[in-house]
């Protein structure tokens, strides 16, 4: 749905007869009963929501918990949408935080401030936590969902055919992508995606830039592309297709090369794990490894994913029954048991503790999750992904020699600042 529309929308719901607090969930008797609208709809995604709710009304059988499963993002945003502009909106609801900000603007999602305690936000990873306000008045609007940053992933084999290790600098890595290069077998495939939206090529790219030095975005969503570092990052993927280390290519091309023995790597989210692990299939043994610093020992990750918010309509029990139940969600047991099962991170290192067996068959788990100590967040501004898909055409012109990297990204700044001005 167009954002001007969504706005509008959320007006018409904010606007309603009896005013926001007239319209919850409801209750069941002798139940408060609470809806949580997400997109946790298929596989152990879907299990390990089911299986939660379940223990959490086990220990609290005073709350009904009633999950409304949505097929994936785009649809769960536009029913989000429809839901509030119809007077009915669930008590909670799954989000991405430039959704968040849209809602909140039109009043239509309440600040968790009254509910959570400075105890309750400091005991999350300090990039989760940053991630739950919002710019506008920098009021704790949201609570963690889901969470992922990006790792490398690696043929141990042929790496170790070379004589290389599991690079620890983009340098090394640049060197191991080349060395392990030729004969049908290429570094790294990759997808930037293009005008429609973005891809993990993309994410890859604005992971370099800051690891040079300078975010493609600004902390106020004001793109950065033309930046020394943004430039940098761009020449060092355009030297990689230049010495046949990198190809382009479209449906996770890292992760089929990958799979196929005939990619070194795949840089991509750790949700992507369990999807490699299959494509590789034993063929060989997989490495995962922290992603390489950028100079001076750099680290620079994308934390990606989504929260959680209460909409304005729930009567006072329905919010305190939604906020008990977003607290259980991000209980050490809770996040043990969601990260071992979903493949999602913890977003509490309280949760670390209880999955020593699981971390010592899945080592990746624990430095993943350390890097939610650094790794940044894309800010929550409605042109993001908009500008995102230009930068992923930028990348297409100057990997593939049609553009310098300079003329590339001054033309996808030059586009992506219109976008935001007509976003604002």
């Amino acid at each position: 749905m167009h954002k001007t529309r969504v706005a509008a929308a959320l007006a018409v719901c904010a606007l309603g007869a009896g005013g926001l607090a007239a319209c919850g969930s409801g209750s069941s008797s002798g139940k408060t009963t609470i809806t949580f609208m997400e997109a946790m709809s298929s596989g152990t995604l879907k299990t390990s929501m089911q299986t939660l709710t379940k223990r959490f009304e086990k220990a609290h059988p005073d709350i009904d918990v009633q999950l409304q499963v949505e097929p994936d993002y785009g649809t769960l945003h536009n029913k989000e949408t429809a839901a509030l502009s119809a007077g009915k909106p669930p008590t909670i609801g799954q989000v991405y935080s430039d959704w968040a900000a849209t809602f909140a603007k039109s009043n239509v999602v309440v600040p968790l401030t009254d509910y959570a305690k400075p105890a309750d936000v400091d005991s999350l990873y300090p990039s989760v936590r940053h991630d739950l306000y919002l710019p506008a008045d920098h009021k704790l609007y949201m609570w963690p969902f889901n969470k992922s940053v990006v790792i490398q992933y690696y043929n141990k084999k042929l790496l170790s055919a070379k004589g290389r290790s599991a690079p620890k600098t983009w340098d090394e890595f640049a060197a191991t992508a080349k060395a392990v290069s030729g004969n049908g077998t290429v570094g790294i495939a990759i997808d930037p995606g293009g005008s429609a939206g973005p891809a993990g090529g993309e994410a890859w790219f604005e992971i370099l830039s800051q690891a040079y030095g300078t975010p493609v975005f600004a902390a106020d969503g004001k793109p950065q592309f033309t930046s020394p570092a943004a430039v940098k990052a761009m020449n060092y993927l355009v030297g990689l297709k230049k010495a046949g280390a990198l190809t382009l290519g479209k449906n996770y091309p890292g992760q089929v090369a990958l799979g196929a023995g005939k990619g070194g790597f795949d840089v991509s989210s750790v949700a992507s794990y369990y999807y490699n692990a299959k494509a590789v299939g034993g063929k060989f043994p997989m490495g995962t490894a922290p992603l390489p610093t950028g100079p001076g020992g750099t680290r620079a990750n994308q934390m990606a994913g989504t929260n959680i918010v209460l909409f304005a309509k729930a009567s006072d029990a329905e919010r305190t029954a939604a906020w008990t139940f977003l607290k259980f969600l991000t209980s050490a047991d809770s996040q043990a048991y969601w990260a071992e099962n979903s493949g999602y991170l913890p977003v509490t290192p309280s949760a670390l503790p209880k999955m020593t067996d699981f971390i010592t068959k899945n080592p990746y788990q624990k430095f993943a999750a350390q890097a939610l100590t650094t790794a940044k967040a894309d800010p929550p501004y409605p042109w993001i992904t908009q500008a995102q898909g230009m930068l992923a055409v930028a990348m297409q012109s100057a990997i593939t020699g049609k553009q310098s990297a300079s003329a590339a990204l001054g033309s996808a700044q030059q586009q992506a600042v219109d976008a935001m001005k007509s976003g604002q």
